[in-house]
């Protein structure tokens, strides 16, 4: 078993209020958790509007299946908000 664990930063620059932020961030997490079902949190930064840290935490058979969900997840992440992806974070724990 694998663990990954995510953490990617996004840049909304027209974003002007915290109001604007939750409702962009809520939107992606429940996407991500429907078509995934992963865990998926803000973890950092929820005072500055312009900036969502989120972490992203799954459990994989394999290091394989890891990858694979990974990339499907920062391609959706992509696909699915305007805000640009400034950095991302992998990480694989083998159990």
């Amino acid at each position: 078993m694998t663990i990954l664990y995510l953490e990617v930063t996004l840049r909304a620059s027209w974003v002007h209020s915290l109001k604007e932020k939750r409702m962009i961030l809520k939107s992606i997490v429940q996407k991500l958790k429907n078509k995934f079902n992963i865990s998926v949190s803000e973890v950092d930064e929820q005072d500055i509007h312009q900036k969502i840290i989120i972490g992203i935490a799954g459990l994989c058979a394999n290091s394989a299946q890891c990858d694979s969900t990974m990339e499907n997840i920062i391609t959706f992440i992509e696909d699915n908000t305007d805000a640009e992806m400034v950095e991302i974070s992998k990480e694989e724990l083998r159990v």
